[in-house]
């Protein structure tokens, strides 16, 4: 296993578990205590987690994995999900996407959707995710619109006030949430208060807001709030979520779909 592949695994295993011990680890990967220390110490260094007497804990309270170490995480279900929201857009709407692992599918969904290989353009996507934009700037059909901003590494979301500028001279059709979690309480919330804000500008500038959310995130809150719940029109989730949890958010006038 090469080391990329074991940092990945680790943070992984530390993000699901929140503590992982060294002979533990070695064992589930296969590889000798002295590998798993020296990794551990390595990403001690990066502060993407926190070393302690025989193992390592998450950084902080609140642990952000980074992006780059989640595009696997429920893969399928997000999969799923980007394709039932990517099937929401109309051809020619102006469509605005937040960063994460989810609303990146969502990207790549609506880059091969037949309707949208034509057109002047066939569609416009706003967004302050850098990686979304790359993978979708080689498609001619689409117009592009990034947001200015300092970009997070952590998500490669550009946040700040430079991002006003843009998103304060637009209007969108629909805006497309990522999500820490999304309770019907507490309504949808990021990691980071910068990405935060930007977040609620697209929703403030679209006509419709659909959070797209694995099954995970329903009920989970985190600690800055991008919008209230009651400003979401759609929620697209798996068929994990459960049926209390379908309920609650329908009730507050949601409308559900399960992928």
């Amino acid at each position: 296993m090469s080391r990329d592949a074991r940092w990945k695994a680790l943070l992984e295993l530390l993000a699901e578990r929140g503590r992982l011990e060294v002979e533990q680890a070695a064992a589930e990967l296969a590889v000798s205590a002295a590998t798993i220390r020296r990794d551990l110490d390595q990403l001690a260094e990066q502060q993407m987690l926190v070393r302690t007497r025989g193992g390592a804990v998450v950084h902080g309270v609140s642990y952000e994995l980074p992006l780059r170490y989640k595009t696997a995480r429920q893969a399928s279900q997000k999969q799923r999900i980007a394709k039932a929201v990517a099937d929401l857009v109309t051809p020619g709407e102006a469509v605005g996407l937040t960063g994460g692992t989810t609303t990146t599918e969502v990207a790549r969904a609506l880059a091969v959707r037949a309707d949208l290989t034509t057109g002047t353009p066939a569609l416009t996507v706003v967004t302050n995710a850098l990686n979304i934009a790359n993978e979708l700037a080689v498609r001619p059909q689409f117009k592009i619109v990034v947001t200015g901003g300092v970009a997070r590494p952590q998500s490669y979301e550009l946040v700040g006030p430079l991002a006003n500028g843009v998103l304060g001279q637009i209007t969108l059709d629909v805006a497309v949430l990522g999500v820490v979690g999304f309770d019907v309480t507490h309504g949808a919330a990021a990691h980071d208060e910068a990405e935060a804000a930007v977040n609620r500008l697209l929703c403030e500038r679209a006509a419709r807001v659909v959070v797209a959310a694995d099954s995970s995130k329903l009920g989970a809150r985190a600690f800055a709030r991008i919008c209230p719940a009651e400003l979401v029109d759609t929620l697209v989730t798996d068929t994990a979520a459960t049926p209390d949890a379908v309920r609650r958010f329908e009730e507050a006038g949601i409308r559900v779909l399960t992928a």
